[in-house]
């Protein structure tokens, strides 16, 4: 299977502060690639530099053999790699259904086309009984999965999802968990994904990428991943 995002020698530098160091790693068509790292590794740091939010100073980052570095964020989005907010970002005042067909305009030429596609993503999300629902009555994990919903609206190849489990309970958790799956297996969706919740991780990622001071400290399947001593150590601290 080929690689549809490379990543290759990515560096930034935030002043004196070495953000990401030569980061690189590959991700394959239908993959799922989980993320790692205590806060402040430069996880974030690498969904910014990916898309060209705040562009790397070095690196290259191939997207079906493109490079993407210099290209803005909204033409990254319309070639097929998009990424959610660290914190939940949606359009307060306005309905649900109307917060994903903002989306569905990138891709439909009508309003009415717009809304019908929204409405199937938010049937897929579960959330078609919210769709008149305002954005800000929704629960916290009612937003991420409406900002999951927005996301997917864009037809990306790859989707960077950024902590959007982050405050949820198990119950809830587990349910998106099943829905992101259930997005990479039917719709052929490859998904990056950083998360602190490690058993979540470990449940939905095929590879996990652990990142310490900007650094690649260790890539490999879970099980590997989560004896690694590195990893133990970024976690948990050298004794």
């Amino acid at each position: 299977m080929s690689a549809i995002l490379r990543v290759q020698d990515l560096s930034q530098r935030f002043g004196g502060l070495h953000a990401l160091k030569d980061v690189s790693f590959d991700i394959i068509d239908g993959e799922i690639l989980g993320i790692i790292g205590p806060n402040g590794a430069g996880k974030s740091t690498l969904f910014n530099a990916i898309v060209g939010v705040v562009p790397p100073i070095s690196g290259h980052v191939w997207f079906k053999d493109e490079d993407l570095v210099g290209v803005p964020p909204h033409e990254v989005m319309a070639k097929g790699v998009a990424k959610t907010s660290q914190s939940v970002q949606v359009f307060d005042e306005m309905s649900v259904l109307d917060n994903v067909a903002v989306a569905a305009l990138l891709k439909n030429d009508s309003i009415k086309s717009a809304r019908e596609a929204a409405r199937g993503e938010l049937e897929f999300w579960g959330l078609q009984s919210f769709a008149d629902v305002i954005a800000q009555d929704l629960t916290l994990a009612q937003r991420s999965t409406l900002e999951l919903a927005r996301a997917m609206m864009l037809h990306p190849a790859v989707l960077l999802v950024d902590e959007v489990m982050a405050g949820l309970n198990e119950v809830e958790v587990d349910q998106m968990l099943d829905r992101m799956m259930q997005a990479n297996r039917e719709r052929g969706v490859t998904l990056i994904v950083i998360e602190h919740n490690m058993r979540a991780l470990m449940r939905i990622s095929h590879r996990i990428l652990a990142l310490d001071y900007g650094a690649v400290i260790a890539l490999g399947e879970p099980a590997e991943v989560s004896k690694n001593q590195r990893v133990v150590d970024a976690y948990l601290g050298v004794e």
